[in-house]
């Protein structure tokens, strides 16, 4: 198995925060989005009644500023502690075109739903954050953090609402089945769901984590 060192990850922190080629991707997410988002409401007849469901981090909010603090502190991803003091008193900013894809989605009279695995002890200070970056439908009710299984609070959303739109840079934001699943699984089901990409399942993208970490890499072995 090949280690993921410290090294690795400046790397990927550093595409993360200050590519342009990164910024340019969100853009290219939400001008997506913008796109299914108004094909969706055209053969709904309308907004009533519909959802989206977006993840929040590397979705909504740009948190590269607390990876790079990791990367002060020895690459401690698992620092729970960091993490709980980045919900808490944090200042995130919004990836490029957050904001106007989701006042779009309530001028639409389209539900939002913010489907997050941040800590449910923080869900207040989540909904601050949310709320001083001027994001619309920002409520207790909408706001569903880490408890449940995301396909669980998905389910829940889909009792009283058609999910049309979702928003996530990990393959668990999309589909339960993807949760827990080893990567070379996650590769087929990828596969075995292509037509949703770009369709209802909108991609973002994230360099910093995800279960290939610590893949193998596979070189090109000259004959």
């Amino acid at each position: 198995m090949t280690v993921h060192t410290p090294h690795d990850h400046r790397i990927a922190v550093r595409y993360q925060q200050s590519s342009a080629e990164v910024r340019a991707l969100q853009r290219q997410c939400y001008a997506l989005a913008t796109l299914r988002l108004r094909e969706a409401v055209d053969r709904a007849g309308g907004g009533k009644g519909l959802a989206i469901v977006s993840d929040i981090d590397e979705t909504i909010l740009d948190n590269s500023a607390v990876m790079a603090l990791s990367m002060e502190h020895h690459d401690r991803m698992d620092h729970v502690d960091m993490w709980k003091s980045w919900e808490r008193d944090g200042d995130p900013h919004l990836i490029p075109g957050a904001a106007d894809f989701l006042h779009l989605a309530d001028s639409l009279g389209v539900a939002i739903f913010y489907l997050s695995d941040r800590f449910e002890e923080n869900k207040l200070a989540t909904i601050a954050t949310l709320s001083r970056l001027g994001l619309p439908q920002v409520s207790d009710a909408q706001v569903l953090l880490f408890g449940p299984p995301k396909a669980d609070r998905r389910a829940r959303i889909e009792r009283d609402h058609r999910i049309v739109l979702q928003l996530g840079d990990t393959l668990h934001d999309f589909d339960g089945m993807f949760a827990g699943a080893t990567l070379d699984d996650q590769h087929r089901l990828a596969h075995d769901h292509a037509d949703r990409f770009g369709q209802d399942w909108i991609v973002f993208p994230n360099a910093a984590h995800g279960t290939w970490v610590e893949a193998e890499l596979r070189p090109w072995r000259r004959p």
